[in-house]
C-alpha cells in the first residue's frame, strides 16, 4: 500500500507499517467466498439493467511507479441516471477519495486536499491517484454489461471465466458470478481488470462486489 490510499496526516512510519499489514491482508481482502452452483438457465437469462443502484465491495490495485505498488481497500458506488458518486476507502474504513461525475464534469477530492475538476473522469483519476480507475467503463461493467445503458450484456458462464477487451484497451475478466436477488439471472461477483499504461505500467485491478442494492426506476426490468 502507498500513501495514496491512506489519510494524508499519517506519519511515514505509520504508513510503512500499515503498508506491510495491507500487503499481508491482500488475499483475504479480495477473496471470494464460495457461492452455490448456478444453472445454465440462470446464465442465459436476460440480465436487468439498473439506472439507479448502490454497490459496495473491495478492491486491490497493482501498478508500477518507482517499483511495484500495491493498494487495497474498499469502495462505495452510488449510481443515478444523471450522476455517479464513488468513494474509495482505506482498509480501516477511512474515506480517502471521493469522485463525482455529472454530465460534462468530473471532480475528485482526496482527504485534506483541494477538489480537482476535469471533463474526463478517467483522465482525472489517473492524474490524481497515480493509477487509472476506469470509472466510465465501470458504470456498465459492474452490472455485467459491456457498456452503460443495458444494451450489451456480457454472456455469463456458470462454469468458467468470461472476458472481453474494451475499446480503450482494458481487459475485463468476470472471474465469478452469483444469482441475483430473485435467483433468476446472474450478476458479477468478482471482476479482474488489466491494462498496460504509459503512466503506471501494467495495471491490475481486482473488484469483489459484496453489496448490491438496486432501486426502482423507469429502466429497471
Amino acid at each position: 500500500m502507498t500513501k495514496r490510499f491512506l489519510h494524508s496526516r499519517l506519519s511515514s512510519r505509520a504508513v510503512r507499517g500499515l503498508g506491510v499489514l495491507a500487503a499481508s491482508l491482500l488475499v483475504a481482502a479480495c477473496s471470494v467466498a464460495p457461492v452455490r452452483p448456478v444453472t445454465e438457465q440462470q446464465a442465459q437469462a436476460r440480465r436487468p439493467w439498473h439506472e439507479t443502484i448502490d454497490i459496495g465491495g473491495r478492491l486491490s490495485v497493482r501498478y508500477q511507479q518507482q517499483g511495484e505498488q500495491l493498494l487495497t481497500g474498499s469502495f462505495n458506488w452510488v449510481q443515478r441516471p444523471d450522476s455517479t458518486q464513488v468513494t474509495l476507502l482505506s482498509p480501516f474504513g477511512q474515506a480517502v477519495a471521493r469522485i463525482e461525475i455529472t454530465p460534462g464534469r468530473a471532480s475528485l477530492q482526496r482527504s485534506g486536499q483541494p477538489v480537482q475538476v476535469a471533463s474526463d473522469v478517467d483522465q482525472l483519476t489517473t492524474q490524481a491517484l497515480g493509477w487509472p480507475l476506469p470509472v466510465s467503463g465501470l458504470r456498465g461493467w459492474l452490472q455485467g454489461f459491456g457498456s452503460a445503458g443495458g444494451n450489451d450484456p456480457v454472456r455469463a458462464s456458470p462454469n468458467g471465466e468470461t472476458a472481453f477487451t474494451s475499446a480503450d484497451g482494458w481487459r475485463i475478466v468476470y472471474a465469478s458470478w452469483e444469482p441475483d436477488e430473485r435467483g433468476a439471472s446472474l450478476r458479477p461477483r468478482r471482476i479482474d481488470l488489466f491494462r498496460r499504461t504509459q503512466e503506471a505500467g501494467d495495471v491490475a485491478i481486482r473488484i469483489v462486489i459484496d453489496t448490491w442494492q438496486p432501486a426502482a426506476s423507469a429502466r429497471d426490468q
